[in-house]
């Protein structure tokens, strides 16, 4: 026997025992308690949630099971032993009637045995499902996505045939009697002992003493690492600033990935960089890497310079003796074959004795050495598992070496740590990736914190922070932080010399480089900014310097040695002006490479060559902009003169190859300051640059033409919507960049003429790295529509400062939806201030972000004054009962609402009374979800009262509460007066059997009520029987 006393003592343990086993171990425990319904479905899909540390999910579903009493305690510890046993199969018992009129029950109450049985058949299963019309392609998708284990997918088919009512789980469940039984489970399912002894070991047993070969060796590598990460280059290299002086935390979070956990699932998980190697959520536990996506100037090497800084210093990470820091930019520069040992040795730190001693150590013990790859995107290999290398002392080429370790092939149980835009990251790699992190960037208050420790006189910070908090558009630049270092490096451009302040991406890289040629010109041309004197006069270096930059992206090329430098005629007084400077040599004494200050600047003076050389023809705009795969393999080709920078005798044929390996991303942030440069705004200033204005017009008309078209090709795209529904489109991933590029030419015109045939009602950018900037953009375009559609833009970045720059498209939409945002009161009081003349919206969903009884007021006007309002979903936030006493009051004056979510809040009595009272009368709100809101008897008693009143709501969620069996009996009084609720959730309240005895014989009285919710309630196998037999509208 375990008591709740017994299980409560042991919850440390118990802790350790789930976090040490892998999530597919986790999840078949969750199959036997669901089966035995110890869980009920809230529950598991509580502890469902992707994204989430395990260790999170393993004291969720502990503080589940006690809440359960002593049987849901004594029930876990049987499903962790069953977890571990793998000899004996489970087999289907009791009737098992394929013509069942509960199928899904069936399918969940046997669903171990199930998953037994179906894991190895989930293609042939979803394939056949799919063409009898059970299942439609795009969920086949998503179940077949490769993140997920064989009994993984299994398990999301029965998931899908919970929730879905065409007869799937009938399909099933008379399917599943055709496959065999197999005598052995997923082997990812059973390491839970094993890792937990594993695991104790760890904790117990430090790092084998390394020998003083070793120790030596650890000394230099620290001292080397310290001295390269002690200091942070500015992007112009002028100075060297202290790291430790200079950085600002980055918001780093979790992947999340859609789920079934619905109203429950919480936001991403952030991360400080010292929580980088803990116990989370891991994609694929037998992998070593960690992958850290972020786009271009989010501050990816820095983030990797403060951690091997931490790790030098002795202040993080001391559970490595070992860290290995690598450039992928300055790997693809080696050309000779390497061993493993080379690569650490001769390209990071040489041991002065003992080499052959510290290499086997580090073989020996690889669970010590931590790698670190930056730049994955500036690595012109793509990712391939198909060779495979093992041998750490036979030489293969860099790429060969670098993809088998971080496949596991080499220096296996190393960690390694991997950089990359998100564009660059293949599915393929997925599959070798341990956990997966977002570089979002900085949030308003490590732009302020930032700027203050750039300026630290007096009133410099104070004057930029002012600047920017009246200049939204800036301000969202800002939360990149290179933007916020070209606003500090320009700060007295910004402040002292007037004028409009910079409002799109092309905007800044112009007053950046006005300020480094400004810096390099005489004292009395300061004064006069960036004119077509200044530009002419340095043309010359401009277009040398662009010719470079074009011709390194179109080979993968960031870094310039000194004979390729030459051959672009790239001299001296070119590089004095700061735009190239000098990079980390990658082979100990040979002469270091020039790099440009960031891979944005390449891009930018790339673009600058193309709108103002001579060379460029309109083939070669027409393929920059054309919105196709296979963009990358012939665009540059066209670009780019008959002569390259490597000679004059160059075939045609061998220049075509080359230029195929052109990186797409590179070139649609290329694209994107070609069409700003080439914008009304900038013509005078490049016009008076140019030999030809009449060619500098034709480009530009060729490049608002192959805009607009590209955009109406993509929007000729979007599939037929399903009869009955809203046309809907899911943004694929050149649209943002299109966007963008439109947003840069600031042209009402060509914005109108863009989207003028755009037809759908829901437009979905979910997942699509959306922040302030690409706010502003959507918001310039899509304000042009005439018809009004559904905005979504969940799992996003957009923050109050992207939510103020959407507000000029918020009349054209119906709804918006804004899950996982990061959007505070702040934001959403803009928002509803703009909504109130906003005929059009309709629906608002805010859940999963940072909003508090502050935004109350603001909430309450909005239901009070706008009459059409149908939906309002706030679950997930932190509204107390101070703010739900707030919006009852603005919810007493409306009469239009129908959907109210209140999910995952601490409304609690007060608040659930407030909401009641509100309600009673209410003519059309049809659902309300209350759902973890810490309600008790008080509460519930009055929401007792209100379904006596009401007659149009039809669903009520009260799972997660208190309601217990004294709420549970006024529910049950309320019932016998209601004829509209058809579904009243309950589930995990603590009611007993008299409780319930109440509610069934309140069901006897009501023919209205279709699903009564009674799950993981404190109810014995013998009395959830009866219960059962006696009404099926009871689901247990």
């Amino acid at each position: 026997m375990c008591s709740q006393e017994d299980f409560q003592a042991q919850r440390s343990q118990l802790v350790a025992l789930l976090v040490a086993g892998s999530l597919e171990g986790f999840e078949s425990i969750l199959d036997w308690l669901l089966s035995w319904d110890v869980l009920c479905w809230e529950d598991y899909e509580g502890l469902s949630l992707p994204g989430q540390p395990l260790s999170h999910l393993a004291r969720r579903l502990l503080d589940t099971v006690w809440n359960k009493g002593t049987w849901g305690c004594q029930k876990l510890t049987e499903a962790i032993q069953r977890a571990q046993v793998d000899s004996q199969a489970p087999e289907l018992h009791g009737c098992w009637d394929s013509h069942s009129l509960h199928p899904a029950r069936k399918l969940q109450s046997h669903r171990p045995a199930i998953i037994r049985r179906l894991y190895r058949h989930v293609e042939a299963v979803l394939e056949l499902a799919r063409e009898q019309g059970f299942l439609s392609q795009y969920e086949c998708d998503e179940i077949r996505l490769p993140i997920f284990t064989s009994s993984q997918r299994a398990r999301r088919l029965l998931d899908l045939a919970a929730v879905k009512a065409n007869g799937l789980a009938a399909f099933l469940l008379q399917h599943m009697q055709e496959l065999p039984v197999l005598l052995s489970l997923p082997p990812a399912a059973h390491v839970l002992v094993r890792s937990y002894h594993e695991h104790g070991t760890t904790l117990t047993c430090p790092f084998c003493l390394p020998a003083a070969g070793c120790q030596k060796f650890i000394a230099k590598l620290r001292t080397t690492v310290s001295a390269q990460s002690c200091f942070l280059s500015t992007y112009d290299g002028a100075e060297n600033l202290c790291l430790e002086d200079i950085y600002t935390e980055n918001l780093l979070e979790l992947r999340t990935e859609m789920g079934t956990a619905g109203a429950l699932q919480k936001s991403p998980v952030t991360l400080s960089l010292e929580e980088l190697f803990g116990t989370h959520c891991h994609l694929n536990r037998d992998a070593d890497t960690v992958l850290v996506v972020g786009e271009a100037g989010s501050g990816k090497s820095t983030l990797l310079q403060r951690l091997h800084l931490l790790w030098a210093t002795g202040r993080a990470f001391q559970e490595f003796l070992f860290i290995f820091p690598f450039s992928c930019r300055q790997l693809q520069g080696v050309s000779k074959s390497l061993s493993l040992k080379m690569l650490l040795f001769e390209h990071c730190c040489w041991p002065d004795a003992g080499q052959q001693e510290v290499f086997q150590f580090l073989l020996d013990h690889p669970e010590c050495v931590l790698l670190t790859f930056d730049g994955l995107d500036e690595f012109k290999f793509r990712f391939t598992d198909r060779e495979r290398h093992c041998s750490p002392t036979e030489p293969t080429s860099v790429q060969t070496l670098l993809f088998n370790l971080l496949e596991g092939n080499l220096l296996k149980n190393a960690c390694k740590v991997l950089t990359s835009r998100p564009d660059a990251v293949s599915a393929l790699l997925r599959k070798y990736v341990r956990m997966e992190c977002h570089l979002k960037g900085f949030s308003e208050e490590s732009i302020e914190l930032f700027l203050r420790k750039c300026h630290r006189e007096s009133g410099v910070a104070d004057r930029l922070i002012h600047l920017l908090q009246g200049t939204s558009a800036l301000l969202g630049l800002c939360h990149l932080p290179v933007f916020s270092w070209m606003v500090s490096k320009c700060h007295s451009e910004l402040l002292l010399q007037g004028g409009g302040a910079p409002k799109t991406t092309t905007d800044m890289y112009l007053l950046i480089l006005q300020h480094f040629l400004l810096h390099a010109s005489l004292p009395d041309s300061a004064s006069h900014g960036l004119g077509p004197e200044l530009l002419r006069g340095r043309l010359p270096t401009l277009l040398r310097l662009g010719y470079l930059a074009l011709w390194g992206l179109s080979t993968c090329c960031y870094l310039f040695s000194a004979q390729q430098l030459q051959a672009a005629q790239v001299d001296s007084e070119d590089i004095s002006l700061g735009f190239l400077v000098r990079a980390q040599s990658v082979v100990s004494g040979s002469a270091a490479p020039l790099e440009f200050l960031h891979i944005t600047f390449q891009c930018f003076f790339a673009a600058l060559y193309l709108a103002l050389s001579a060379d460029t023809s309109a083939a070669a705009l027409r393929h920059l902009f054309n919105c196709q795969s296979g963009m990358a393999s012939s665009l540059l080709a066209r670009l780019l003169p008959t002569q390259c920078v490597q000679g004059s005798g160059a075939k045609e044929g061998r220049e075509v190859a080359l230029l195929q390996k052109a990186e797409p991303h590179n070139l649609q942030i290329t694209a994107a300051f070609l069409a700003g440069l080439l914008s009304q705004e900038h013509r005078g200033l490049l016009a008076m640059c140019q030999t030809s204005g009449k060619a500098l017009l034709q480009r530009r008309a060729c490049v608002r033409r192959c805009l607009a078209r590209s955009l109406r090709k993509h929007f000729h795209s979007i599939p037929p919507a399903v009869p009955g529904e809203a046309k809907s489109m899911h943004a694929m991933p050149c649209f943002v960049w299109l966007i963008r590029s439109l947003y840069e030419m600031q042209e009402e015109r060509l914005a109108r003429e863009a989207v003028r045939r755009l037809d759908v009602g829901h437009l979905k950018l979910t997942f699509c790295s959306v922040g302030p900037t690409e706010c502003a953009a959507l918001a310039f375009v899509l304000r042009h529509l005439r018809r009004p559609l559904a905005l979504q833009l969940d799992h996003n970045s957009v923050g109050d400062v992207g939510l103020e720059q959407l507000l000029p498209c918020l009349g054209v939409c119906t709804a918006l939806y804004l899950r996982d945002n990061n959007i505070s009161d702040r934001g959403v009081c803009m928002l509803t201030e703009r909504a109130l003349h906003c005929e059009r919206l309709q629906k608002l969903a805010l859940f999963n972000n940072k909003l508090t009884d502050s935004c109350a007021h603001s909430m309450a006007k909005l239901l009070a004054c706008k009459q059409n309002f149908l939906a309002l979903r706030l679950g997930n936030n932190h509204i107390t009962s101070a703010g739900a006493q707030v919006l009852a009051e603005g919810l007493k004056h409306n009469t239009s609402l129908q959907f109210l979510g209140f999910w995952g809040n601490s409304v609690g009595d007060n608040g659930a009374v407030a909401l009641a009272e509100a309600v009673a009368n209410h003519q059309s709100l049809k659902w309300l979800s209350l759902v973890g809101n810490n309600i008790g008897s008080v509460g519930t008693q009055a929401l007792a009262l209100m379904l006596e009143k009401n007659v149009a709501l039809e669903e009520l969620c009260l799972e997660e509460n208190h309601v217990c069996d004294e709420g549970a009996c006024s529910l049950a009084e309320g019932l016998k007066r209601n004829s509209s609720l058809k579904v009243l959730k309950l589930s995990n309240n603590g009611i007993t059997y008299r409780g319930a005895e109440a509610l069934l014989q309140a069901l006897a009285r009501n023919s209205t009520i279709l699903e009564l919710w009674l799950r993981g309630n404190t109810l014995s196998p013998e009395e959830t029987e009866t219960l059962s037999c006696r009404d099926s509208r009871i689901l247990l």
